[in-house]
């Protein structure tokens, strides 16, 4: 088999996996809790840990199911955390939860057979070996929250950008905000079974930070996340095949190195006077 042909499907994927994961990025850094997403993922990997010292199939129904339970624990308490910002701010809350359910996988899996293999996994995946029955099960529940997002795009929007209304307290606020984390807590989980923690994290917030770079509206922002995305995670993805790589570290590489020549050329193009500072 050719490597285009064996990397038809996992390339598939990647678009997909951009495609979601990039429009929620730019809400992300809007919002300012860059790190909500890894947090996410690894309540999810917590999840994923239950289910796995419980004898479910990783890849099962059971074990999603448990991954997704968790994750909405942790939805609920970040929306509510959003609303406690004048008095803790909710990066802080973030990076608690982040650090104790990382511990808490840790500590489950300590004593047990193939542990370290689990933690592995659930930090970076492993795309290559994706089926086409799965991504094809990615694609109708990331279409569904797509739409979901297209028809409703108003009131998320208003709480990405509004910070004001956003910490109102506000019913609809509230209401709002809990409906985007368990629109996001669905994407996380479905995306840490496949691709793992670290690359869910890339590829949530280094496509989303490089369209800030070169651009202001949402629109233009996201279509260079989507472009940037794809080609870097291909990219990647090739790389790590020909070179006999894991997979999920070296696309996390490859969009580190893309962000860093992204910073390079933006203060050059702003040192010669080509784009503004803001």
């Amino acid at each position: 088999m050719s490597v285009l042909g064996f990397l038809a499907v996992p390339f598939l994927a990647c678009l997909i996996l951009v495609g979601i994961h990039a429009y929620l990025g730019i809400h992300v850094l809007a919002r300012g809790v860059v790190f909500v997403d890894i947090a996410l993922a690894q309540i999810a990997a917590l999840g994923a840990t239950v289910a796995f010292m419980n004898g479910y199939d990783p890849d099962g129904g059971k074990a999603y199911a448990v991954s997704l339970g968790f994750t909405f624990v942790g939805a609920l308490l970040f929306a509510i955390s959003r609303r406690l910002v004048n008095r803790v701010p909710q990066e802080a809350i973030i990076g608690i939860t982040y650090a104790v359910a990382a511990s808490l996988a840790i500590l489950l899996v300590e004593n047990a057979p193939h542990g370290s293999e689990h933690i592995k996994h659930v930090l970076v995946g492993n795309l290559l070996w994706i089926t086409p029955a799965h991504v094809a099960r990615i694609a109708a529940i990331y279409g569904a929250l797509g739409l979901f997002h297209v028809i409703f795009r108003k009131p998320f929007l208003r709480l990405s950008f509004d910070h004001v209304w956003a910490r109102s307290g506000a019913m609809s606020a509230v209401f709002w905000d809990l409906l985007f984390y368990l629109s996001f807590g669905f994407v996380i989980t479905s995306s840490v079974q496949i691709a793992g923690v670290l690359l869910v994290f890339s590829f949530l917030i280094i496509p989303a930070v490089f369209g800030a770079l070169f651009a202001a509206g949402v629109l233009r922002r996201l279509a260079i996340s989507w472009t940037l995305g794809f080609l870097v995670s291909a990219g990647g993805m090739t790389a790590s095949y020909l070179l006999d790589l894991p997979t999920g570290a070296a696309m996390v590489a490859a969009f580190g190195l893309a962000l860093a020549i992204g910073l390079v050329v933006r203060a050059g193009l702003t040192r010669t006077g080509l784009v503004t500072v803001g």
